[in-house]
């Protein structure tokens, strides 16, 4: 029986492993940096213009809560959940999601 410490940082590293394909540099904050962690709410760092705080719960978290914790500052902050026996959702605020929106029409990308 896995504890749910070990689960979630499990998880980060599952999350972390995937996103080096786009963010060579990525490392889980646990590693690199406990104010990053603490303080910021980010769970991964080096991850380009995205803050990610990583989630692996038997019950849905207060996706409000957790982005209103992460800073309000030049990236845009994702939560990425799975639940168990789940599927995995990236979860962010609708004005992240149009601006990256806009981003991608921008740069000639179908939308």
């Amino acid at each position: 029986m896995i504890n749910s410490r070990n689960k979630g940082n499990s998880y980060e590293r599952k999350v972390r492993r995937k996103l080096l394909k786009l963010y060579p540099d990525c490392q889980t904050s646990r590693f690199a940096s406990k104010y990053t962690d603490d303080v910021l709410k980010r769970d991964l760092i080096n991850c380009g213009f995205c803050g990610f705080q990583i989630k692996a719960t038997k019950n849905q978290p207060r996706f409000h809560n957790l982005l209103k914790e992460m800073p309000d500052d030049d990236k845009y902050n994702i939560v990425i959940h799975k639940q168990d026996g789940g599927s995995e959702i990236a979860v962010m605020s609708f004005e992240d999601f149009y601006d990256i929106l806009e981003i991608m029409k921008y740069n000639g990308i179908k939308i």
